[in-house]
């Protein structure tokens, strides 16, 4: 079963057929995590891949928690790393984490979101030009832009969030780990810059000895005069210990980022697949069925606190536990017809932002941003230019190159009518 574990799986796509049948015959089961390149072998971890199973994982922190060994499947390399790492808000069970989420909150509720919603707009319509591009590139912008705004972080330096999340989500992919694209940065950039380590083979990227660059800057960034809105506000006036303000910077700075830079290529690929052209009315529900069809966070992790029983499977106190929203959002059992893509699909209960407790904090703000995309897309012609080439990643489910061609409608060069000249196959 170490199938499910392999990055190299995810490569070829997401193995829904494989989850499918898991889904019927072992809901929870065992999976080995083999050696893989540089990185050791693991213990190995319970798979759980129904709705109802995942959602009970999520919502029950006193049984799997997210701090005992923190929520990737990757164990930290030291006890120490392991110890850093607790600190992340991501990484804490209630009531912890409840006190670092609301230190930062204020920044994401619909209110705040409604602020920027004008200005993420006005930059969704300025991504897009007549002609060839890729489309992983061009939409990153945004994301980007939307998190340095809320951050605080100088728009110079806008790259080095792009290089971080890169470095982070994507070790497990050469291409992404060694992504250098931030230029023209302001001085504290650069220092920062100057600080980057280099990753001996085996070296664990989201280790804070891996990250000196980034939080170098997180340190020095917060010595300069900030919006008083900001994120990086809230966090200073918050009284974090300098573990957590690391932690916080890290989350902000890597999950407010990646998750749409997947996201948004990976809901426009599933279009062009099905050969769908949206109508205005349908875009927010739309967007909803990409999520379901096109999770950008595959999987999440959690450690049992106490012996329990799972799906059948006598789990033991200190297991891992590994929680597949890709697969609870295939699970017929919560959606008709799930292996179909739907844009009118109501309800649509999927689990990629979560569920319980750590529901994700900037979802209506990835929402808002994902919208605003689709949006603007209505006045323009996508054909696919090339082939799409996906990310090495167990973790995350994304595009590293999507090339399309772009017409406004309504041009000569436009043609006749819908998102795609022909439907692609479904992936």
């Amino acid at each position: 079963m170490e199938e499910v574990f392999l990055p190299q799986t995810y490569a070829r796509g997401v193995p829904y057929e494989l989850f499918a049948r898991l889904r019927r015959e072992s809901p929870v089961c065992w999976v080995e995590e083999p050696e893989v390149g540089p990185w050791k072998a693991g213990p190995g971890y319970w798979a759980v891949f129904r709705h109802q199973d995942v959602k009970h994982v999520l919502r029950t922190p006193e049984d799997f928690s997210s701090h005992l060994g923190a929520t990737q499947i990757r164990d930290p390399d030291t006890a120490q790393d392991l110890e850093f790492v607790r600190q992340m808000m991501l990484n804490r069970d209630p009531p912890e984490h409840s006190r670092l989420r609301g230190i930062v909150a204020g920044a994401f509720t619909p209110r705040a979101v409604r602020k920027l919603e004008e200005q993420i707009r006005a930059r969704a319509a300025s991504l897009f030009s007549a002609g060839e591009c890729d489309f992983v590139e061009v939409v990153a912008e945004l994301p980007v832009w939307t998190l340095a705004h809320v951050m605080g972080v100088p728009p110079q330096d806008r790259g080095l969030l792009h290089d971080w999340a890169s470095r982070v989500i994507g070790y497990q992919d050469e291409e992404y780990a060694g992504l250098e694209t931030a230029r023209g940065l302001s001085d504290i950039g650069r220092r920062a810059l100057a600080l980057r380590p280099r990753l001996e083979p085996g070296m664990n990227p989201r280790s804070r000895a891996a990250l000196r660059d980034m939080y170098g800057y997180a340190h020095e960034l917060a010595g300069h005069p900030l919006d008083e809105e900001s994120v990086m506000a809230a966090m200073l006036r918050g009284g974090l210990t300098e573990e957590e303000f690391e932690n916080m910077f890290f989350l902000f700075a890597v999950a407010g980022n990646e998750t749409l830079r997947n996201a948004i290529p990976g809901g426009l690929l599933t279009l062009l697949d099905h050969g769908i052209a949206l109508t205005p009315e349908q875009v927010p529900a739309a967007v909803e069925e990409m999520l379901r069809f096109w999770p950008p966070v595959m999987d999440f992790r959690r450690t049992a606190t106490r012996e329990l029983t799972l799906g059948g499977q006598d789990i033991a106190r200190g297991d891992k536990v590994v929680v597949y929203h890709a697969s609870a959002n295939r699970d017929p059992e919560v959606f008709s017809d799930p292996d179909r893509f739907d844009p009118a699909r109501r309800p649509n209960d999927h689990v990629s932002f979560g569920f319980g407790p750590h529901f994700c904090l900037g979802a209506h703000l990835a929402r808002t941003q994902m919208r605003a995309v689709f949006t603007e897309l209505l006045a323009w012609s996508v054909e696919p230019a090339g082939d799409p080439v996906r990310l090495t990643s167990n973790f995350q489910n994304g595009l590293k190159h999507l090339p399309v061609r772009l017409a406004a409608i309504g041009s000569s060069a436009a043609p006749p009518a819908g998102p795609s000249a022909a439907p692609r196959p479904s992936r």
